[in-house]
């Protein structure tokens, strides 16, 4: 990868060991704390957008320790690939307008763990979409109305067939004065060359690493012309 593409000074951290599991055949509840709220999630085993990845803890714990460079309170916050709402939940928690978006599939599980665990919090209520990466973005999302402070993603990058429109939605969404958070497990060799498309396109700084996990944690922005 090139020197010049990505800056490079990052701490290195550990994922902690915020949660109790419990486990049942089919469901898993975890129970999280993060900002001084305990947080359960329930997972599915029928998705892997229904299970919390190491990108979701790594992004979690960060936020939580990094508050004051990453203030998100009453900021506009998007995620794609949301998931379990884990991380959605957590900058709920930091005071962000968040919507969480994700596959249709994984709609009820993640509407439902953002229900749960927002329903009696004194913030902004979150929202729920779908978003399917690179379609009807213009339809769903359009740039007139919608503009976000941030836009995080966690372990979006993996072993499939959609990184061009996962990368074409990051585009779309990061204008001028976003803030890109995405922090992913590295493990195979399109990890690394989808990170080197990103690093073609923003200006992208890596955060923190965190070797015991493989996660890396990035920051990207829109380049100035």
């Amino acid at each position: 990868m090139q020197g010049d593409k990505i800056k490079s000074s990052p701490v290195t951290l550990k994922i902690l060991q915020n949660w109790v599991p419990r486990v049942s055949h089919y469901f898993d509840k975890e129970h999280y704390t993060y900002a001084g709220h305990q947080i359960v999630i329930q997972e599915s085993i029928e998705h892997f957008g229904a299970v919390v990845w190491p990108g979701a803890l790594a992004l979690s714990q960060y936020l939580e320790a990094n508050q004051e460079q990453f203030n998100l309170k009453d900021k506009k916050v998007l995620e794609i690939g949301a998931g379990t709402g884990l991380l959605s939940i957590v900058a709920c928690i930091l005071g962000a307008h968040v919507t969480a978006t994700d596959l249709p599939e994984v709609l009820e599980n993640l509407s439902y763990n953002i229900s749960r665990n927002t329903q009696n919090l004194n913030m902004h209520k979150p929202e729920v979409r779908k978003l399917v990466w690179g379609e009807g973005l213009n339809e769903d999302f359009p740039v007139s109305t919608y503009h976000y402070d941030f836009i995080l993603a966690t372990d979006v990058v993996y072993h499939h067939g959609a990184l061009d429109p996962l990368l074409a939605t990051m585009v779309y969404f990061c204008k001028p004065g976003t803030v890109l958070l995405w922090a992913n497990k590295f493990r195979f060799s399109t990890d690394y060359e989808f990170l080197e498309k990103v690093c073609n396109i923003f200006n992208t700084t890596i955060l923190a690493e965190f070797p015991e996990s493989n996660v890396k944690l990035l920051k990207a922005t829109v380049r100035n012309n």
